[in-house]
């Protein structure tokens, strides 16, 4: 063995050493402070019931300081949803209660859109739940009482799915609503293409790097108490952690040369194991980031909270900011060298294995981003959000074209929109079929996406 090899590999492994050691601490700091931002609720056990809620005002932003009243079993108790829309009561008797919200302690232009009462059944060591969806449109309102402890959002016959519940000021709203969501999908669905284009890899574990960007920003904010630091740790861990991924178990298995079907099963059991690892550590609740009241700022008659305009911004600073790196650098040319040509690439003396691990690098950050945004914007997350987000991410890479960020970030806009702009005629649970009903639509006029190019087989 030559020497001068030897002797430079020490400090490359004592520095790998390092690193893995100063992520473990990391995760360890951050597990061990997570119980403290889990959002406030009621323990049900065995002498306890727990009846919650949230209220949300109809442009999908929390109603803080709405009065709501439960009733039954000789008793009768009060309070106000706190600054995410969330109340909660406990019951030490089972039995039928009401839960009743006073109409004039809606904010103004805000009207029930099913009911403003409704009965639940609690029993001890449990949870009910009541939702009391808003609407803007007065004609879409109802007062008619409905019953059932844990209930979802319902419609009247006269339900938003028809035209007549359509303003311009709620169109606007949710227009813009639209971006930040298309946003935040691109965030994370940028790292999901690079991944893609260099590797061929379908990483389905994704979703839980933008979890565990939200969870580990709840525990760092619980040891900073500074949420700009608190965000900024967690993206620098979800990147190490994508570095961690790549040269422990991306690197090995693709010398080992197994096929991409293969890759694809192992990030499935990868996602699975992050699931379950996330819910042992954190529960299966929400945890939230930042427990403050959040404050609103309207622009051109749409109202959003300051931390949703921050977002955007640093969002789409972020997404520039890997364009401009993608067009003009060094790394970024291999990178598409990479994307068009492995073996050619790595022929013309391109570093693949090490384009890749800084794609990773780049991949994890950003998914981490994702993370924290969605956790601050949408009043917390809990162990799964990724998963539920995780056929979003792989729409807006579909529709974009497969392998080109370009493509992934027109993609992800145009899911944004679609999602939140539909939610004015249809119910909130087809917002997201819609989306990718119209995937479909596209991809059966152009199979290789919006921006992606044809490829001859055989």
């Amino acid at each position: 063995m030559n020497p001068t090899l030897h002797r430079r590999r020490v400090p490359i492994r004592g520095i790998l050493m390092l690193v893995i050691v100063a992520l473990l601490a990391i995760f360890a700091a951050a597990f061990s402070a997570a119980p403290a931002h889990a959002a406030e609720a009621c323990e049900p056990d065995p002498s306890t019931g727990c009846v919650q809620g949230v209220i949300k005002l109809s442009s999908g932003e929390p109603a803080p300081g709405i009065a709501v009243t439960l009733s039954g079993a000789g008793a009768e108790s009060t309070t106000e949803t706190d600054e995410a829309g969330r109340w909660v009561f406990s019951a030490t008797e089972a039995g039928a209660y009401t839960v009743a919200v006073d109409e004039e302690t809606l904010p103004d232009g805000q009207f029930f859109k099913s009911a403003g009462e409704r009965e639940v059944d609690v029993e001890l060591h449990s949870t009910a739940s009541a939702l009391f969806p808003l609407t803007d449109d007065p004609e879409a309102a109802t007062t008619t009482p409905e019953t059932g402890g844990d209930t979802t959002e319902t419609k009247p016959a006269s339900s938003a799915s028809s035209g007549d519940s359509f303003s311009w000021p709620r169109f606007w709203q949710q227009f813009v609503s639209g971006i930040r969501m298309g946003l935040l999908i691109a965030l994370a669905s940028l790292g999901l293409s690079l991944v893609f284009g260099t590797t061929g890899l379908s990483n389905f574990a994704q979703g839980e790097m933008v979890t565990m960007g939200g969870l580990l920003a709840a525990a760092f904010m619980g040891v900073t108490g500074n949420l700009w630091l608190a965000g900024l740790c967690a993206v620098i861990a979800c990147a190490g952690f994508g570095w961690v991924q790549d040269k422990v178990l991306w690197k090995p298995l693709r010398k080992r040369r197994l096929s991409l079907m293969q890759l694809m099963i192992v990030s499935i059991g990868l996602s699975i194991t992050l699931q379950y690892t996330f819910q042992f550590f954190f529960g299966s609740g929400v945890v939230r980031i930042d427990t403050s009241t959040a404050a609103t700022l309207t622009i051109a008659g749409v109202t959003l909270t300051v931390q949703s305009y921050i977002a955007m911004g640093v969002s789409l600073l972020a997404i520039i900011a890997v364009g401009l790196g993608l067009m003009y650098t060094r790394f970024g040319r291999a990178t598409r060298a990479i994307s068009d040509n492995p073996a050619l690439a790595r022929a013309s003396g391109i570093d693949v294995d090490r384009v890749i691990n800084i794609v990773w690098i780049v991949g994890g950050g950003l998914a981490g981003l994702a993370g924290v945004f969605f956790g601050l914007i949408f009043n917390g997350l809990n162990w799964f959000t990724g998963g539920t987000m995780l056929l979003m991410f792989f729409a807006a890479v579909t529709l974009g074209g497969l392998g080109t960020a370009f493509g992934a970030f027109v993609g992800s806009m145009i899911i944004g929109m679609i999602v939140e702009l539909t939610n004015i005629w249809l119910p909130g649970d087809l917002k997201y079929a819609s989306a990718l009903l119209l995937l479909i639509l596209i991809l059966l006029v152009r199979p290789q996406g919006i921006f992606g190019r044809k490829e001859r087989i055989g």
